[in-house]
């Protein structure tokens, strides 16, 4: 079976609002809505049944500029994404964002870009490829 190919440019990526903007560019430009700036968002979309994936069928994602994404959504994006979320603590568990945030900042954690590999990642049809 042939494998659906899409294909990010991470060279307009500046940070995490153009990252999602270039998702929706991609994945959902038949739909008349788009996904918000959500990790949760990003995932189920992944899943497939809305936007341009159709269930778990084969995908090749193609990242072209990768270096660029990983830059723009590096520890200074990550900061600011966490430092947000911990202005909400009606919507968020502050202790573990609190966590995260200390760690990020000691040098470890993940930042928003790995995070993001890592959801690609956990959907066994997607086939992920740097160019």
């Amino acid at each position: 079976m042939s494998k659906k190919t899409f294909v990010i440019d991470g060279a307009g990526i500046t940070g995490i609002a153009s990252f999602y903007d270039e998702i929706n560019r991609v994945f959902m430009s038949g739909e008349d809505w788009k996904i918000g700036a959500s990790l949760d968002a990003l995932n189920d979309m992944f899943y497939g049944g809305y936007g341009a994936i159709a269930g778990d069928e084969p995908v090749l994602l193609v990242w072209r500029n990768m270096d660029d994404s990983r830059r723009a959504l590096g520890r200074e994006a990550t900061r600011a994404f966490l430092e947000d979320k911990l202005s909400h603590p009606d919507r968020y568990d502050v202790a573990r964002i609190g966590r995260d945030l200390a760690e990020l900042e000691g040098g470890g954690g993940q930042t928003f870009f790995e995070i993001v590999l890592e959801i690609i990642r956990d959907h066994p049809n997607i086939e992920l490829i740097e160019a």
